[in-house]
């Protein structure tokens, strides 16, 4: 650095600055802390002015009190000191704040929240009241990416506002961006799936359906409490084994099997044990990353069971309310542990709706938080209509609401499935009573639904530790 025609190295322009600094501090200048260490004056003031356009020297009360009394708040009172306005005025007003400027007249970052005038018996004025609040700072901009999730406003008797907050979050679109980035990250660094040999024997007109929706590992249920059954991590675990290991032993060799996943695999999105969307409190077993082993370890196990009996298997992973974010990765992370095992197929769009096709058959798929039984047709027939002209047979599934409902409508026959898991206390003591089964759905390509299993949680415990010992 060259001050004045003199070189300084950097360890002697850091030195000055400590000294300026210690100088300043105790009420001195940097002329006087040139003075005390015997250096150039011109060399530390110019020093100093640096480090006050940086915002690093802060002059001493006294020295913008005076400032303040000259110029007052403007641009001359900072260009005197020799710093930025900006700066200037952030001191100004904590000064202000702690009382060092008086009362009169309006403080800089005040404004008059109210006066009041004491008047004598002829109409003179006695006394004068003024009452300073701090005024309002900078007009506030919503963050991009942000909504506004709360506004909480303090009013007037008139109803004007004056005061108040906000509390923004960010987009859903936001949160689900970032998902998407950080899975697409660090998808290169996923092991890929050793390829499963294909079974000898498969019939070419058949698909069976596997749907799952709702089971919601992680959630915590006591059956004192709900009569529905205990319920925790490992159980949800065990219970999805086993019934896949029953499902699949016991259902038709169909050349293509779906495995629907509807949505709420995941009892909770993140390490606060709330829905997403409305912040309800959920009754949780373990924390995230336990459960995040869980389902990753149990959707391993069943697509590979999945894959010994059926030739060609697709996978959904659908949009849901409770686990929206884990829905993402998983569809992205499982598409990429896939990758070399030509005979599997992960739907990656990360729309609410889906549709598998097979030959004269359309299968529509959607967890049910957006649209209900009764309403959702069009919307299928709407967004797949080429695949909804060129089928005979058309069949929807939904899930969301833990119970079975079927309903044939003009364009569709729509089903609503209900759940293997059991009832939380939240479901139990709000009445919403239901059974627990999942089912398998055969499909011929040509007639349209030939045969389903339904298969209960006590029809099929133990069926994965059996087939572990068979094996």
């Amino acid at each position: 650095m060259t001050v004045s025609g003199h070189h300084l190295r950097p360890e002697q322009v850091a030195e000055i600055e400590r000294h300026i600094l210690a100088e300043t501090a105790a009420g001195g200048t940097a002329s006087s802390a040139a003075r005390k260490h015997s250096g150039r004056e011109c060399t530390y003031q110019k020093i100093a002015k640096r480090m006050r356009s940086e915002g690093r020297l802060l002059e001493s009360d006294d020295v913008l009190i005076a400032a303040f009394a000259e110029h007052g708040e403007g641009e001359a009172g900072a260009d005197a000191l020799g710093v930025p306005h900006r700066i200037y005025k952030q001191r100004l007003y904590e000064l202000a704040r702690r009382g060092r400027l008086g009362t009169k007249p309006v403080l800089p970052g005040f404004g008059i929240g109210k006066a009041t005038t004491v008047l004598g018996p002829d109409g003179e004025v006695e006394r004068e009241f003024i009452q300073q609040r701090p005024a309002a700072s900078e007009p506030y901009s919503m963050p991009e990416g942000f909504v506004l999730k709360r506004d909480s406003a303090l009013v007037d008797g008139q109803g004007n506002r004056v005061g108040g907050w906000r509390i923004s979050e960010p987009t859903r679109e936001r949160l689900l961006e970032q998902m998407r980035a950080a899975v697409a990250g660090f998808r290169d660094e996923i092991p890929r799936a050793t390829s499963i040999p294909a079974p000898s024997h498969s019939n070419d007109d058949l698909l069976s359906l596997y749907v799952c929706t709702d089971h919601h590992l992680g959630a915590l249920a006591w059956d004192e409490e709900t009569g529905g059954g205990d319920y925790d991590l490992s159980i949800g675990e065990t219970l999805l084994k086993d019934w896949f290991s029953m499902a699949v032993k016991l259902s038709p060799p169909s050349r293509k099997a779906v495995f629907a996943q509807l949505g709420d695999l995941l009892h909770y999105d993140g390490f606060k044990s709330i829905t997403p969307e409305h912040g309800n409190l959920l009754d949780a077993d373990t924390r995230y990353p336990k459960m995040v082993r869980s389902a990753i370890r149990v959707l391993r196990h069943i697509i590979a069971l999945l894959l010994e009996k059926h030739e060609e298997v697709e996978i959904l992973m659908c949009d849901a309310n409770h686990d929206p974010a884990g829905e993402v990765w998983l569809r992205e992370m499982f598409a990429a542990f896939l990758e070399n095992e030509p005979r599997a197929k992960v739907q990656t769009a990360p729309g609410t709706y889906s549709v598998v096709e097979h030959g004269d058959v359309s299968l529509f798929f959607h967890h049910g938080h957006r649209r209900k039984v009764g309403e959702v047709d069009s919307v299928f027939a709407g967004k797949f209509r080429e695949v909804y002209g060129r089928t005979r047979y058309s069949y929807a599934h939904l899930g969301h609401r833990h119970s079975d409902e079927l309903k044939s409508t003009p364009l569709m026959k729509v089903e609503q499935h209900e759940t293997l898991a059991a009832p939380d206390a939240f479901a139990a003591n709000g009445g919403w009573l239901s059974g627990r089964s999942a089912k398998v759905i055969t499909y011929h390509k040509l007639r349209g639904e030939v045969g389903r299993l339904i298969l209960t949680p006590e029809m099929v415990a133990g069926a994965s530790n059996s087939q572990q010992r068979a094996a």
